[in-house]
């Protein structure tokens, strides 16, 4: 079956369909409860660690199941895709896994950690100057030269569907603990993850609160929920959040996420050190600044959660050692 023969958008059984693909190969990352929130929120907090996710992001996901459909006689000429490091990281590691070769269009500025991931997963590495260049134009050309397929970052069927298996995930486990989840927070860049876990955690718990988690200045997905359409971003950059930058939500995810989200948090650049320095101390694990938003918005007060149970999406931990340098410092922690 080709692209253009699927529905427009999926739906919850295409989230299902995705999870059989991806458990032979994806981490089934666990739900971990966290007293410490409990005691600072007054609710029942849990965090779902996508940095111990393969290639340390829930970008694995979406990747996989994306390019496991391509139809067999289209797989010679590989895949392109364009991505500062997450996407990158998912799409070079699937490739690899199912025998194809991957092109990743990569700005000139982007974590090196992330750039040497990448090569290492697998993939060939253009970088492009994100100020003078159009990255999809060249992505494009490649994808024409080679025969290779484009693998958008977020506004795709498939991509959709992976990534909502991290919502599946939640809702599958709070239910086994006889819990209803009240709010869940995913960090939110061209919407992808966001509106993927809103279609699985509302099939199950209709009166879940799903809210988007953005840095400070770049919340264009809360903008848009307020007016009813896709606001952009006015800056390309300025937050350390790199992951989460974003111009304006992607079609797809917003026609999802503006139905079944329609809410949304920010955190500043100090709020969100400081989460990465509380991920670091309490729960012993490493995350990105991108990756620690949702986090950063409840240990700042920004939703009341007493007496509430949620869940909150840590998306990934592909950070380099001098920017979690820089979080501890801020935080007072180095």
């Amino acid at each position: 079956m080709t692209a253009h023969q699927y529905p427009l958008l999926p739906t919850f059984a295409d989230v299902a369909s995705a999870a059989e693909r991806l458990a032979p190969v994806a981490v089934r990352t666990p739900l971990l409860a966290v007293p410490k929130l409990d005691a600072l929120t007054g609710g029942r907090i849990f965090v779902k660690p996508e940095p111990l996710q393969r290639t340390g992001s829930f970008k694995f996901r979406g990747a996989y199941n994306r390019i496991s459909r391509i139809d067999a006689v289209d797989r010679a000429g590989g895949v392109v895709a364009c991505s500062s490091g997450n996407h990158a990281q998912g799409v070079a590691a699937a490739a690899t896994l199912l025998g194809m070769p991957s092109v990743i269009v990569m700005p000139k500025d982007a974590p090196a950690l992330k750039k040497a991931r990448t090569i290492a997963f697998g993939g060939e590495v253009i970088e492009y100057d994100r100020v003078t260049e159009d990255r999809e134009a060249i992505a494009l050309d490649i994808g024409q030269r080679r025969g290779a397929v484009y693998v958008p970052p977020y506004d795709d069927f498939h991509i959709i569907a992976g990534q909502g298996t991290v919502g599946l995930e939640i809702a599958e486990d709070l239910a086994r603990l006889g819990l209803a989840p009240d709010y869940v927070l995913a960090n939110a860049s061209g919407g992808g993850l966001v509106s993927g876990i809103a279609l699985a955690v509302k099939e199950r718990f209709p009166h879940a609160h799903v809210l988007t988690a953005e840095p400070a200045g770049f919340d264009d997905h809360a903008r848009s929920f307020r007016v009813g359409h896709r606001e952009r971003n006015e800056q390309a950059s300025g937050s350390f959040c790199d992951a989460l930058l974003a111009p304006t939500p992607g079609k797809l995810t917003f026609e999802i996420s503006s139905k079944l989200v329609g809410e949304g948090v920010v955190a500043n650049d100090e709020e969100v050190a400081r989460a990465v320095a509380f991920a670091f101390e309490e729960l012993k694990i490493v995350v990105e600044p991108g990756g620690a938003v949702g986090l950063a918005a409840v240990l700042a007060g920004r939703l009341d959660l007493r007496g509430k149970t949620a869940a909150i999406v840590l998306s990934g931990g592909n950070v380099e050692a001098a920017t979690f340098t820089q979080c501890l410092q801020i935080a007072g922690r180095a």
